[in-house]
């Protein structure tokens, strides 16, 4: 019985943790990203939007990690970008990064 509601705990967590990082994160991304980036354009440069093409054009190492790549434009920033590192925390940059990816992935609609 032990091991069946263990393992079944650790399924909901797998299920369920990404859901919430996204959630989280899309509350993360309203409160310090949607000034310059509501609904994944880029206020401050049009060209640079969070549309997956634009993200696999402008972040290094997009193609081999979305997220690890979402994580380090966002923790370092870039160009016209600010650096959040010791704004965010590095769980909320994780879970923007997973929001970002999510909805670029959708297409920001």
């Amino acid at each position: 019985m032990r091991i069946l509601l263990s393992s079944f705990l650790a399924l909901c967590i797998g299920i369920f943790a990404p859901q919430m990082a996204i959630a989280d994160g899309a509350g993360t991304f309203s409160a310090n990203c949607a000034a310059c980036h509501a609904a994944g354009g880029n206020l401050v440069n049009p060209e640079r939007t969070l549309s997956q093409a634009d993200l696999k054009s402008f972040l290094a190492n997009y193609e081999s990690d979305h997220e690890a790549a979402i994580v380090a434009q966002v923790t370092n920033g870039k160009n016209a970008m600010p650096s959040f590192n010791g704004v965010l925390t590095a769980s909320e940059i994780s879970e923007v990064a997973a929001y970002v990816e999510s909805q670029s992935s959708k297409g920001w609609g």
